[in-house]
């Protein structure tokens, strides 16, 4: 059966800040302190195959699916990709990094990216610990509850993009909803929640994760642009893990998309239609908050758009 353009069903989730939509989702398992246990998988709500989860299809299909970008050690799909409201603050967090997961078979990398939709005025993130700071400063910190002023703090708006490697600690501020992009681990290790009370951190597993220094994020965010008739790119990250630009795509303009590869598009504003096949015959109507997954065997891939467009291109580097 030839592939076509799977739109995707998403997973809601309430959190005490706020809520999640996991917009695409193929891990048998999450975290108590991510995902909130269990499994989360992404189920396709369009076509022949509709109501089938990514993990079968890809299973069933394979390569027509992923081209040549392999599954994760577990057998699923390479990337978790999700919009967070955040109403409140999230707790301060560091996800494990690499020599932490190389010492603990069971936790795994998470590195991600997010990318600013929506932010009420003087919103702020916190990305990296104060230059200087120690492991016993922090430690202490914690003790006190002054982390807040050990933590870079950053203020974002719409279209901003910030990569966070595993390894940096970070919270995301009140008030914004950000697209987040990351590899498909939900190990998350809290250290500190803004005074509630009632979820568990991990201090312990926290201190010997995070990466004391520079925030060393730069050589990930190129931000580069291209402009093309009637599109605007912005290159936002370039990672080992995965690559994603916006399109900002003019009412009545065209984007041809990638073939040979899965390609992930967020559609975070306007509305448009994808057509793909050989003559461009067959075709999906798309709008703000949807989100894609082309396979890679899906030939011709034209985005156009029906008015003014915000669409968030996600790819995976094959190694």
């Amino acid at each position: 059966m030839p592939l076509y353009p799977f739109l995707l069903e998403p997973i809601y989730k309430e959190k005490v800040w706020g809520g999640e939509s996991w917009e695409l989702a193929d891990l048998d398992s999450t975290s108590e302190s991510g995902g909130g246990g269990g499994a989360a998988h992404s189920r396709i709500r369009n076509g022949p195959l509709a109501k089938r989860t990514l993990g079968e299809v890809v299973k069933d299909f394979g390569p027509l699916v992923l081209g040549d970008v392999p599954l994760t050690s577990g057998g699923n799909f390479p990337l978790l990709v999700k919009y967070l409201d955040a109403r409140e603050s999230l707790s301060v967090q560091v996800h494990p990094s690499p020599a932490y997961a190389a010492a603990h078979p069971d936790a795994h990398l998470k590195s991600e990216a997010w990318y600013i939709v929506r932010a009420e005025p003087g919103a702020v993130i916190y990305k990296g610990v104060v230059e200087g700071t120690k492991p016993d400063d922090f430690a202490e910190a914690i003790r006190c509850g002054t982390v807040e002023d050990l933590m870079i703090e950053i203020p974002v708006r719409p279209g901003d993009c910030h990569y966070l490697p595993s390894g940096t600690c970070h919270a995301l501020g009140g008030g914004i909803v950000v697209a987040e992009v990351q590899t498909p681990s939900d190990t998350t290790f809290r250290v500190f929640d803004w005074g509630r009370t009632d979820r568990e951190l991990h201090i312990e597993q926290a201190l010997e994760s995070i990466e004391f220094g520079p925030v060393r994020t730069g050589v990930f965010e190129p931000v580069r642009t291209e402009t093309r008739e009637g599109v605007v790119e912005r290159v936002l990250v370039q990672s080992p893990h995965f690559a994603m630009s916006e399109l900002a795509v003019s009412t009545g303009a065209r984007e041809t998309l990638p073939t040979g590869e899965p390609v992930v598009l967020m559609i975070v504003h306007g509305c448009g239609v994808v057509r793909w096949g050989g003559d461009g015959d067959r075709r999906l109507i798309v709008g703000p908050g949807q989100t894609l997954l082309l396979p890679s065997s899906v030939a011709a891939a034209t985005l156009y758009g029906d008015d003014d467009m915000t669409v968030l291109r996600i790819t995976i580097p094959i190694e």
